[in-house]
Parts: structure tokens; C-alpha cells; sequence
């Protein structure tokens, strides 16, 4: 369904811009660099993924196998950039040691460690039947 609003009408905020959304995505581009250069485990990460990735190739996984793959790696990569956004916003907010922000913290990070866990049984279901047989 068409919007019913006229185009004069719209806010001009909320008008489509190309301006806009390239510095939309510049602003994107910086936070994923503040991540790779402040958060060792992404380093880790960037390793774990091309060692999977190498290994992937050198096995002619199919298809849907690298769609597994690349799910898991992306799980990893997104809670880890939210871990990181989150304890910015901690450290902001509450620069003094507090019990809820250590609990907001490790909340965050577990979740990483979640993500983590389920890409490794992903890699192993993929990896290991062709590895031991």
C-alpha cells in the first residue's frame, strides 16, 4: 500500500538521502574498525574463521555446509560487536565499579561465548565426519 502522505508533507529528516546514508554507512565502517582495533578476540576470530574457511576449501564442503559456516561466523562477529558496543555504553554510564554493570558485562560477553560454542558444534558436524572417515 502507498503512503497516502504527499511528498511536500514529509519532514525533510525523513526524506531519502544519498548524503544521509553514506554517512550512515561511514559511521558503520568506523564501528566495525573500533572493534578490530580494540577487541583482541576478534583478532582470535579472524584467525578461527580463515583456518574454517581454508579447511572448508581444501574439503569441497557443499553448499549449504558453507551457508552453516558462514551463519556461525557471523553469529560470532555481530555478538561480539554488540559485546563491545555494550561495554562502551557500560564504561560511559557507569565508570565506577557497580555490581549490575559487571552483571550487563558478563551477560554480554557469555553471549559471545554462546555464539561461539554453537560455530564450533557447527564446524564439528561439518568437519569432523570428513576428517575421521
Amino acid at each position: 500500500m502507498q503512503s497516502m502522505i504527499p511528498e511536500d508533507m514529509i519532514p525533510e529528516k525523513k526524506r531519502f538521502s544519498v548524503v544521509a546514508r553514506t554517512k550512515s554507512l561511514t559511521n558503520a565502517v568506523r564501528g566495525i574498525g573500533i572493534v578490530l582495533r580494540t577487541q583482541h578476540n576478534m583478532w582470535i576470530h579472524m584467525v578461527a574463521m580463515t583456518l574454517v574457511v581454508a579447511l572448508g576449501v581444501h574439503l569441497h564442503i557443499n553448499q549449504v555446509e558453507w551457508f552453516m559456516l558462514i551463519f556461525a561466523i557471523s553469529a560470532v562477529f555481530v555478538t561480539e560487536s554488540i559485546n563491545t558496543a555494550i561495554e562502551i555504553d557500560i564504561d560511559l554510564t557507569s565508570p565506577e565499579y557497580h555490581p549490575f554493570a559487571r552483571d550487563t558485562k558478563d551477560v554480554a560477553a557469555g553471549a559471545v561465548l554462546l555464539a561461539v560454542f554453537c560455530a564450533i558444534v557447527v564446524g564439528a558436524i561439518i568437519f569432523l565426519p570428513k576428517l575421521v572417515f
